[in-house]
Formats: C-alpha cells, structure tokens, sequence
C-alpha cells in the first residue's frame, strides 16, 4: 500500500506552525527540517537558513509543511478532520486551536493562525446524522447548524428532542 502524506502550503511560517500542531497532538513529532541556504542570487523566495520543508507526524500520521510563499493561500476547500473520542478531546482541540490564535466557523469547523481548516468532531456524529428513526438525524443537524464547537450532550439531546 502506498504512503500518503498531505503538504500544507506557507508563507514563511511552516516551521511554528508544525511546531504548534505537534504540540497539539500526542505522539507527535518533527521528523525533518530542510533549510533554504544563503542565495546570493537573489531567487529563493526566503532567507538562507528558513525552513524550506518540515516534515512532521501527528498521531503517527506524516505531514509536511512547506514554505512556498504567498501564492497559494489555505482555503476551506481542505481540510483536516480531528475524530475526537469525547467531549474533553473536542474541547481540547478546540480550545488549543483557537488559543492558539485561530477563528472558530460553524459546525465544528475553525481555522487555525496560519488560515489552515480543520473539523473537530465527535465520534458517533456521522452516525447520529444518519439515524433516520422519528426524525433524528434532522433534529441533530438542525442543532449542529446552531453550533460552532459541536457539543455532544446538545445534539444528542436535539436527536432526542429534548
């Protein structure tokens, strides 16, 4: 089977931000840093000695972040889903991402501080919002919309109509 890898695009910055996500998130680590050297040319988009790529793992899963400028900013169109166990990893993430400088969105989405898109979910969520019994899934999703950090207690309780 092939190894996959995702590559996050910087602007300069893919090394703080490595080192934050791998603070986040246990076993994790930066496996790699290469640096741009001296270009007395005056074509490398940085200065000798910044990272031009940084290799990294969280949760044993292997990123790469690379400083390529300011051509290609994050978007939503990618994002990175954070399957979490229970309220407490929810909120941990959450909380870690938006102290860390990030914006929350809607539906357990946010940004983290360099714009990159991550979902913080909750396990049993997708099966939540596919339980078609009595109108479940709809009471679930209509207070999924309401939320930004998704509460499991809330959309269990909105399942139930409670």
């Amino acid at each position: 089977m092939p190894h996959l890898a995702s590559c996050l695009w910087f602007n300069g910055d893919a090394e703080e931000a490595a080192e934050f996500y791998v603070s986040l998130f246990p076993n994790s680590r930066i496996t790699s840093v290469s640096r741009y050297s001296d270009d007395p040319s005056g074509q490398a988009p940085f200065p000798g000695g910044t990272a031009i790529v940084v290799e990294f793992e969280l949760d044993g899963r292997a990123l790469q972040a690379l400083n390529g400028g300011p051509q290609f900013p994050p978007t939503e169109a990618y994002s990175t889903m954070v399957l979490c166990e229970d309220q407490a990893e929810v909120d941990h993430y959450w909380d870690g991402f938006i102290g860390g400088g990030g914006t929350e969105s809607q539906c357990g989405w946010l940004k983290d501080a360099w714009g990159v898109s991550w979902q913080i979910v909750p396990k049993g969520l997708a099966e939540l919002l596919a339980d078609d019994t009595d109108g479940r899934s709809q009471r679930a999703l209509q207070a999924m919309f309401g939320m930004k950090r998704l509460v499991i207690a809330d959309l269990e309780a909105a399942a139930d109509g409670r």
